[in-house]
Order: C-alpha cells, then sequence, then structure tokens
C-alpha cells in the first residue's frame, strides 16, 4: 500500500509540471529532469562570503529577480567552508579536484564528482576519471564515497553497520538527477542499497551526513540544521507561480 501511495504521488507531480517527490518512509526523493530545470552551485557571495544558509541564498537570489525552488546541501567543507574537494560552478573552477589520500567518508576511495557536462547531461563519475568530460563542464562537485558505480554497491560499504546518520545524496537516471535525503539515521550500506535498488540509479554519490539539509517548499522542508558549504539548486524567476 505504501508504494502504491507513493507512485500516487510521483504521478500527481508529474501532471502538475513539477519534479517527481515522494515521502518514502524513510527517505524524502526528488527527481529533476535537468532538461527542464537546470541546476546551479552556489557556495560564496560576490564578496566571497558563505551562504551558509537556504534562507541567505533566497533573499540574495531575490535581489537579482530568481528565487529558491528547490535546494540541497552538495558537498563536504573545510572549516572555513571552502570544499574538501572539486567545485566548479558557472563553468568555472574555484577548487580543483582531489585525489589525496585522507581519513573519513570523502577520502573512502573510490569517491566522486557529479557534474554537468558541456551538454548539460548529468554524470556521476570516479573522482579520477572527471578529467575526461572536465572541458566545458558547466558545475561539478566532489564528494565520497560514491554509493554506487555501474550498479555496483562500494565494496568497503558494510551491510552490518552500525554507523547511522542522517545522510544525503544524488544519483542519476538517464537525464534525470535524483536527489535523496533519509528522514532518519540510516547506514552508507542501506542508503547505497536504496539509490540502487528502489531509486534505479546505477551510479550515486554521497554528500554528507548530520547537516543533511534540503529545501523544498512544496514538501515543507525549509531544513536548518546548521551552516552549509556547497549548495545545489534549481532555481526560477522570482516572478514565477
Amino acid at each position: 500500500m505504501r508504494r502504491a501511495v507513493a507512485w500516487i504521488c510521483l504521478a500527481l507531480a508529474s501532471l502538475l509540471g513539477l519534479p517527481a517527490a515522494a515521502r518514502e518512509p524513510r527517505y524524502t526523493v526528488l527527481r529533476i529532469d535537468t532538461r527542464s530545470q537546470p541546476l546551479a552551485l552556489y557556495l560564496n557571495d560576490e564578496r566571497g562570503r558563505p551562504f551558509h544558509r537556504f534562507k541567505d541564498l533566497d533573499a540574495w537570489l531575490q535581489a537579482r529577480g530568481q528565487r529558491l525552488r528547490y535546494a540541497m546541501n552538495a558537498g563536504m567543507f573545510e572549516p572555513d567552508y571552502s570544499p574538501v574537494g572539486l567545485f566548479v560552478a558557472d563553468g568555472r573552477e574555484r577548487a580543483p579536484l582531489n585525489l589525496r589520500a585522507g581519513e573519513g567518508n570523502f577520502y573512502l576511495k573510490p569517491n566522486g564528482v557529479f557534474l554537468l557536462d558541456r551538454d548539460g547531461k548529468p554524470h556521476v563519475v570516479e573522482a579520477s576519471r572527471y578529467p575526461d568530460l572536465a572541458r566545458g563542464a558547466r558545475l561539478a562537485t566532489q564528494s565520497g564515497p560514491l554509493l554506487v558505480e555501474g550498479g555496483r554497491i562500494h565494496s568497503a560499504l558494510d551491510p552490518q553497520s552500525r554507523s547511522r546518520h542522517l545522510r544525503n545524496g544524488i544519483g542519476i537516471n538517464g537525464d534525470e538527477v535524483i536527489w535523496a535525503i533519509s528522514d532518519g539515521k540510516v547506514s552508507l550500506y542501506e542508503f547505497a542499497r536504496y539509490f540502487r535498488d528502489e531509486l534505479g540509479c546505477q551510479d550515486a554519490l554521497y554528500l554528507d551526513g548530520t547537516l543533511s539539509s534540503l529545501y523544498a517548499p512544496q514538501l515543507g522542508r525549509r531544513d536548518r540544521r546548521g551552516k552549509l558549504g556547497p549548495i545545489l539548486a534549481v532555481v526560477e524567476p522570482a516572478a514565477a507561480p
């Protein structure tokens, strides 16, 4: 019955011309068609100050005749809120690809990159493969681990893991970009399996944990869990209905 209700919600969203959105028992999901709803990445304003919060980014956009439609935190950051890895916005690289070894989820190799290529097509790729797609990339953000690659769950993710947190990530299905955020605490393995088995993603990337946040007013979500670094967004004209 729950699955049937979820699919009804997806169908209604499609009929209304919105990204399909559904509340699963443990996840909130947004499906964004990049052919009609272009994505953008944000970090700092024109003075170099991090936006930190969705409301501040929305206020900045509204002063420029735009507004947020959807947004989600989009990668890990250093203490000064600069990206840990690659960050490309508006076709300009602002932080380089990071292939170093280290500790923590970002460095659990293979890690990966979400990007829109020169034609606007979305990809999730293993980080070392990014240079093959880098030329003309419109936006890109690096994070880790790579949850699913070619339909295979990351080999280091433990089905028995007791490490459970809020999680958010991004997956690809053709031209569709799928955002998912857990509504409760889940393991990385459970999150990866959800992307693959329930959302049908052959490739998916983990974005972050405890601070995982979503802005989706149509779903009653304006999360405020702390100061954010990179933010992935769907933006529309401020006068849009």
